[in-house]
């Protein structure tokens, strides 16, 4: 548990280098993290934040470094870069710092990984990038059949069972198959890492009104509800398919432990409407622990140096006690 945390560098150009700073001035007595990364740019952005950095040659000197300045593992970029201006020609190193991120973890030298925010379509115009984003490749590099995308903030927990396709793929996406691997998926990391003994789940239905009887849609008789039936009938405590419109209010949130969502936005905008700071993006599925700040490269802003780390800060945070947690079970196990 005295392990550090691995942290990306994400998209040089966006503002993970100034929110990795700015999370360490915050957490310098917490639990220790390290950056991979250029070692010369995050020291040109800790100069402009007044924030120093240290050098590290291995993710056990993190901890020593942590009281004097933030720790890189240097990674050097190809390039220069330059805030609020994505190069494609840094694109496979910003790739190989999230696979050596996951090496250290499955090395046991990392106690989980936390990720900056990438650019997709800055790593497909110079990688090749082939991943739809972080969590696919994440998943390719853990051997994961399925990850499943689970977003936490202190008042809502939410999973989107259909991710990042059009809308008007999601009723042929919403296969049986699909929602009950993600409901198995969810209540086992519920349970496993965020140490709830039974996971409650509920479950949103595709429609308005969860379908109205088949009135609005026939998705939820023919799709969601037979799933449900079966996973109950195993004991899974999920109830619905549930009217996503009754499902967030607070006398609602207090009687599940996670929201599983038909699609993107049913899940995301509830949770970034409730805390749009606080929210972190977790892998569950993974042989690793992965957490990620819930929001994007903000390359419209990242020259401005105005950036809020406090979703970082979360995800690092989190990053530390599911990967406590899961290092304790383990031990346990042996």
């Amino acid at each position: 548990m005295t392990r550090p945390i691995a942290l990306t560098l994400g998209d040089p150009a966006g503002i993970g280098p100034e929110i990795a700073l700015r999370a360490w001035a915050g957490l310098r007595q917490g639990p220790a993290f390290f950056l991979i990364g250029d070692l010369a740019h995050m020291a040109a952005a800790g100069a402009r934040l007044g924030l120093p950095v240290r050098a590290i040659a291995e993710p056990s000197g993190a901890a020593a470094a942590m009281p004097d300045g933030l720790p890189v593992l240097e990674h050097p970029l190809p390039h220069p870069a330059t805030a609020g201006r994505p190069d494609p020609r840094n694109a496979a190193a910003v790739v190989a710092i999230i696979a050596r991120a996951v090496a250290l973890a499955h090395a046991g030298q990392a106690l989980a990984i936390c990720t900056n925010p990438i650019g997709k379509s800055v790593l497909k115009a110079g990688a090749c990038f082939a991943f739809p984003g972080h969590t696919e490749y994440l998943a390719h590099l853990c051997g994961a059949a399925m990850p499943v995308m689970l977003l936490a903030a202190p008042a809502l927990r939410v999973v989107p069972v259909t991710i990042h396709i059009p809308l008007a793929e999601v009723p042929v996406a919403l296969t049986p198959d699909l929602l009950e691997a993600t409901l198995r998926i969810t209540g086992r990391g519920l349970a496993d890492d965020f140490g709830i003994r039974r996971p409650r789940l509920a479950v949103a239905g595709l429609n308005p009104h969860a379908g109205e009887a088949g009135t609005l849609g026939r998705e939820e008789i023919e799709t969601i509800v037979p799933v449900l039936d079966r996973l109950r009938a195993e004991g899974m405590a999920i109830s619905g398919p549930h009217s996503a419109d009754t499902l967030f209010h607070p006398a609602a949130r207090a009687r599940y432990d996670a929201a599983v969502c038909m699609y993107h936005d049913q899940a995301l905008i509830p949770i970034k409407t409730l805390d749009f700071d606080g929210g972190v993006n977790v892998t569950l599925g993974l042989d690793i622990v992965r957490t990620s700040p819930d929001h994007g490269t903000a390359f419209d802003i990242a020259a401005d140096f105005r950036a809020s780390p406090a979703s970082l800060v979360a995800a690092l945070g989190l990053a530390h006690e599911l990967g406590a947690r899961r290092a304790l079970s383990r031990a346990g196990a042996d």
